[in-house]
Parts: C-alpha cells; structure tokens; sequence
C-alpha cells in the first residue's frame, strides 16, 4: 500500500516533473497502485506527489471508472464559480470552503500516450482542479478564505 504524504512535508509545495512516453510497466503498475490507495484512504481523486512521487499524474474516482491523468493541465475556465466544502487526504481533518469554476477545458494523456481535450463540469471538474493544483506545488488551503473545520490543526501543520 503507497504511504500518504501530509503537511507539512515538502513535496506537497513542489511542481511536479512532467511523465515522459512511452511508460514503462513500473509506471503502469504504479497507476493501479493510486487507484488502490485512493479507495482505501476514501478519495475522490489523488495526486502522485500526495504519495511521494514527483510526477505529473493523477487519478480520479469518475462516474464511469477510475481513470489516470498524466500531464494533465486546465486550458480555459468558466467565469462561473461555485463555493463548495472541499478537504484534501494530505492535509488530514482540515476542511474549507473553496472557489473553482463550474465548467474547465482539460487537456491530458492517457496510459498510452494519447491526447485528449474534454469540457468537464460539475464535482469532477473540482476534483480535476484540486487535483492539477497539487501537481503545481498549490495546496486547498491556499485557496481557502475560510477554514470550517480544523484551524487549530492547520496552524499546527503549519508550524512542524
């Protein structure tokens, strides 16, 4: 089972290295990894750097099925916005409210290295920019104007 990295470790607040093709088994094997992590430690989505690698990739829980990201980025964002309670596996019992835009175009690689660009909206649209955030070193907390639940514990991540 991959180990979950937590604040304060500096891994969280790095820009992740881009995923060069074509992988490897290793990496494929990894990727099933994510998915197993992300259901056992109750994630809606997980970024690799939240499981001490480095990398451009993440993994989302979406309605059809876990699927990989790699080298995933946010080209265009919806003027509207929606406010909406968001917690994060690495920053563990810390909850806050957070502003994303409604609707994103994402462009991203699949296992094999195709490109793709999809219009997504809704929760997996907040999962993808929670997501892509953490791939560039951003955590939610960053974002937040108001902590919900666990402001004592944040200043104590943030003091170690």
């Amino acid at each position: 089972m991959l180990s979950l990295i937590t604040l304060p470790n500096p891994i969280l607040r790095k820009v992740a290295e881009d995923v060069k093709f074509p992988v490897d088994s290793n990496f494929r094997k990894f990727i099933k990894e994510m998915f197993t992590a992300m259901k056992h430690y109750d994630g809606i989505g997980l970024a690799a750097p939240q499981v001490g690698k480095s990398i451009q990739l993440m993994v989302i829980n979406t309605p059809n099925k876990p699927t990989a990201f790699i080298n995933p980025v946010v080209l265009k964002k919806s003027w509207k916005k929606s406010e909406a309670e968001e917690g994060c596996l690495s920053v563990p019992n810390v909850y806050g409210m957070v502003k994303r835009s409604k609707k994103i175009l994402v462009s991203f690689f699949n296992i094999d290295g195709v490109k793709h660009e999809e219009w997504l909206d809704g929760m997996i649209a907040r999962v993808y920019q929670h997501e892509v955030d953490h791939l560039n070193g951003i955590l939610f907390i960053d974002r937040t104007k108001k902590i919900i639940q666990g402001k004592e514990l944040l200043a104590e991540y943030l003091t170690k």
